[in-house]
């Protein structure tokens, strides 16, 4: 007999994993990592407790703006950086007292800068507000305050579509280049002096004393002010380019591309200009991309300079106001806990049309946390899939593992990517659940058992008070957390909630409003996990842990102790009957009705090339930079897995064996002599096939709120530790495994050519865009850019992400869910910027509901960690989506059978240089391994 063991270590399970990232080459010299030079500087003059300069920051719904605000903060001297979107309702140009309101609040501002974004000049609802800066004039005042020489002027910096903005202003016009450059580095020529006529100082000039360097192009549009039509020997030698262009006399250049096209012609694309009569610049090239050298930060500082010159030159004041009197905001959200309206713990004031006897029992769940746990050394070659068979987990209704499949030592993947842990949650028909569809104004606590006693209890908790279902979430998290002065065992996972979140949830969280849905079904489904089992594939070792009430006895420990006894003992049967999954299927003799051959329909070819071109169209007409296309497979067959009341039955017996071992109520070959006796391999043989053909480090098996899923993910999304510290793993790119490309060297030359790395590089600036949303300017790093992992039956091209939390009191201290909330959807499977390229994958994939292909799977410990993958490489069912198909019965005549329907997502991200048959190679070729189980298994 195992005795529990209690004895706990405080290390963090992920350090280890994380420090093991090199920084990458590229670090040194690009903006990876947005830590100021001037933070020494900035810190001794605290002491003199200077008034920080403010800038507005214009956003246009990128999803770069947040790492523009980091790079102010970080790099100017004593700067805070608001923001305020360009369709802000709190200024309506269509409002009587517009001017006024906009002078008043322009004037509490030392500079602005008018963000990028997707869209076009041409469209005013693109650049919002934008258009109403370039118009102010001196001869406008600021809201009766004595605004100097410039009146209502101020300095104002436009990058990307805020410099198409002000070219157009300028008399400039916005045209298409020959082909977009998403994700290029390109060198930008410059003069490092002054220019122009009548700058013979460099005055205005914000490149004076820069050295060449290389910057990101984001663009698929670009300012023409008349540089074709000047030769190539004026261009050149006679310093037209350096010269404002006839036609466009406001608007001095201070910077170029040129491209050389296929064609052999030479793109002269405008990178940078200053208007010559106001105090506006403009930048067409990203200065905030990680792969923007540093060199062209001093761009940025000689534009601060010029600005506060230029302020100081027209005695312009900037207006001192209260913080709550202002319309921007700051660019760092606030965190989850301090938004509610209600104190943590006080949950069920919420439910006030819920009577007082039925409120409690879900809020007083769980609350007060210990935690216990019993390790034991599992025999020699179990598995992951021999543990839940022992367990009698593969049965049920209701079941979460979380693998790293490829951990395995027969795992051919290489040792950087394999995972150490796996997780099982053990117990879930007893533990509390909490299901959202999204639009719902209430989430659902859910309760099936208590003590083994069926209760099936229900509640309705409306989000009002919460802000939303990541309020309510947070707030219950909170008070059942383990805290961070406790010493606790070094395990990823000790207790708390376990399950999934869709696609449809995050485009609820960035607010794209969804159709009408003919399903109710969760979109968050969280299980509230107490018993589970935590494999260490490094040590061989089972840590069958639990988390209980501080009042429970020794006694209640007994689940701990059968299950380890379990688990020594596990039987040899289970690891053979694995490995015959693994060997191919022998030829049958056909005995079966034509209505039990799983019917599958994959995406159309043509139809799905069209796609590609229609993505291409929104791209090089400046809606979105890259788009990430998917396309379902639908495979229809009967019903495969026990109904819930069958597997409920097994459960009760299984229940009786652990607590008394001796019993012969239940016994395992019955069990599985059971479930044999259908011809229709369940969902579980189905996992298993699955994760033998591709182990995968974040592999999972879900029974959950209706759903059932088969994941072979190798993406991580979103992991983080006890002391803050987040990382995000984006993959893009992919090769498959073959005879031509089969070496890890073979795949990187494949892999590192500009149309990978920057489908790589949009999303890793995505990325950084959502860690910084949360964890604040400067604490957002690259510490492993492009590079290529080997997987079973891929070669991945990923980037590594991380950040760091800030530190703020425990009423208002965020957490690992804000970030997670924060970067939803998926960056990797939206494309950029995320809102509007989801707005135009709406409109391409026709309104299909991805559902659980593209969301999340994970967990959010006790312990302040979590660790969530990206749903791909899997294939999933709804309970309630059931088909009628016409079969043959036993007499020959004809009957209805209901089938079963599962759905496999596959897709590529999409970019100006993608072709739609490399594209629709791609989608099919994701697709092959999850549908090959359907296959192997007959």
């Amino acid at each position: 007999m195992v005795t529990p063991n209690t004895h706990h270590h405080l290390i963090d399970s992920f350090s280890e994993s994380s420090s093991s990232h090199p920084h990458s080459s590229e670090s040194d010299i690009t903006n990876g990592n947005h830590v100021s030079p001037t933070k020494t500087r900035n810190s001794e003059k605290k002491k003199k407790k200077q008034k920080k300069h403010k800038i507005l920051f214009l956003d246009a719904y990128d999803s770069f703006s947040n790492n523009i605000t980091s790079l102010l903060t970080t790099l100017l001297d004593d700067v805070d950086v608001y923001v305020l979107s360009i369709d802000s309702p709190l200024l309506d140009p269509t409002s009587p007292d517009f001017g006024k309101r906009f002078r008043r609040e322009l004037a509490q501002y030392t500079a602005v800068v008018c963000g990028p974004g997707p869209g076009s000049p041409d469209n005013d609802a693109d650049v919002g507000l934008m258009n109403c800066v370039w118009q102010l004039t001196a001869a406008e005042q600021a809201d009766g305050e004595k605004g100097g020489e410039g009146g209502a002027l101020l300095p104002v910096l436009g990058i990307c579509l805020g410099f198409q903005s002000l070219v157009k202003y300028g008399g400039g016009e916005v045209k298409r280049l020959k082909r977009g450059l998403h994700g290029m580095v390109r060198e930008v020529l410059h003069l490092p002096h002054g220019s122009g006529e009548g700058d013979d100082e460099g005055n205005g000039n914000v490149f004076r004393g820069v050295k060449p360097f290389r910057a990101t192009l984001y663009h698929s549009l670009c300012g023409d002010i008349g540089q074709h039509e000047v030769s190539d020997a004026d261009w050149e030698k006679g310093g037209a380019k350096w010269k404002p262009i006839e036609g466009c006399p406001d608007l001095l250049p201070l910077a170029w591309v040129e491209e050389k096209r296929e064609d052999g012609e030479v793109e002269r694309i405008l990178m940078g200009v200053k208007h010559t009569r106001k105090p506006f610049w403009g930048l067409q090239y990203h200065p905030e991309s990680v792969c923007t050298e540093k060199e062209g930060n001093k761009v940025i500082e000689n534009w601060f300079k010029e600005a506060l010159s230029w302020n100081e030159e027209k005695r312009r004041v900037v207006v001192e106001v209260a913080e709550g009197e202002r319309l921007a905001h700051q660019a760092t959200k606030p965190s989850l806990l301090s938004m509610l309206q209600v104190p943590v713990g006080d949950e069920q004031r919420t439910s006030s049309t819920i009577s007082e006897s039925n409120k409690i029992w879900w809020e007083c769940m769980g609350t007060r946390p210990e935690h216990r746990s019993v390790t034991v050394r599992l025999p020699h070659g179990v598995q992951v899939s021999d543990v839940v068979e022992e367990l009698g987990l593969d049965g049920f209704d209701k079941v979460v593992v979380l693998e790293s499949a490829n951990a395995a030592a027969t795992a051919s993947s290489r040792a950087d990517v394999r995972g150490r842990y796996s997780i099982i949650a053990a117990g879930l028909e007893q533990a509390l659940r909490l299901e959202y569809h999204t639009g719902d104004e209430y989430a659902t606590f859910k309760l099936q058992k208590i003590n083994g006693l069926q209760v099936d209890l229900s509640e309705r908790v409306f989000l009002g008070s919460y802000g939303g279902i990541w309020g309510l979430v947070a707030s219950f998290h909170e008070t059942r957390s383990l805290g961070r002065g406790v010493e606790l065992p070094d395990l990823p996972f000790l207790g708390g909630f376990m399950g999934f979140i869709t696609y449809e949830q995050g485009l609820s969280d960035i607010d794209i409003s969804l159709e009408q849905r003919p399903h109710h079904r969760p979109d968050v489904c969280l299980a509230w996990v107490t018993k589970s089992v935590v494999i260490d594939h490094s040590l061989g070792l089972a840590h069958i842990q639990e988390l209980y009430s501080s009042g429970a006895s020794l006694d209640d420990a007994a689940w701990m102790r059968s299950t380890a006894d379990r688990l020594v003992s596990a039987s040899a049967h289970h690891r053979h009957q694995f490995l015959n999954d693994l060997l191919p299927p022998a030829k049958k003799v056909k005995t079966r009705r034509p209505s039990t051959s799983p019917s599958i329909q994959t995406p159309l070819v043509q139809e799905y090339e069209v796609k590609v071109k229609t993505c291409q169209d929104f791209i090089a007409a400046g809606d979105s930079y890259e788009l990430c296309l998917t396309d379902q497979t639908k495979i229809t067959r009967p019903l495969s897995d026990m109904i819930p009341s069958t597997a409920t039955q097994e459960h009760q017996a299984l229940q009786q064996q652990q607590q008394h071992p001796t019993s012969s109520t239940f016994n395992r070959k019955q069990q599985q002599q059971h479930r044999s006796s259908s011809s229709i391999p369940s969902s579980w043989h189905l996992y298993k096939t699955l994760r033998s053909r591709q182990p995968a480090p974040f592999a999972s098996y879900l029974r959950l709120g209706g759903a059932t899923l088969v994941s072979a993910s190798p993406e991580r999304f979103l992991t983080y530790d006890r002391l803050g510290r987040c990382s995000m793993r984006p993959m893009k790119g992919t090769v498959r495994k073959s005879e031509a490309v089969s070496t890890l060297e073979q795949a990187e030359k494949i892999l590192h050519v500009p149309k990978e790395e920057a489908e790589n590089l949009m999303i890793v600036d995505l990325v950084r865009h959502d860690l910084h949303s949360i964890c604040g300017a400067g604490n957002v790093e690259v510490s492993d850019l492009l590079k290529v992992e080997e997987y079973q039956s891929v070669f991945q091209m990923i980037t590594v992400v991380e950040g760091q939390l800030p530190s703020t009191s425990d009423q208002k201290k965020y957490t690992g869910l804000d970030v997670l909330a924060a970067s939803l959807p998926p960056g990797s499977m939206t494309g950029a910027p995320k809102k509007r390229s989801c707005e135009l994958l709406q409109q391409t994939e026709q309104n299909s509901e991805r559902s659980l292909y593209s969301g999340v799977v994970g967990y959010m410990c006790v312990s302040g960690r979590g660790d969530w993958s990206v749903t791909i490489r899997s294939l999933f069912r709804w309970d309630d989506e059931r088909v009628t198909v016409q079969g043959q019965g036993e007499d020959g005549q004809s009957e209805e059978e209901e089938h079963e329907v599962w759905h496999i997502g596959a897709g590529g991200a999409v970019t100006i240089l993608s072709t739609p048959e490399g594209e629709r190679e791609e989608m099919f070729t994701k697709l092959a391994g999850p549908l090959r189980v359907f296959a192997d298994l007959g």
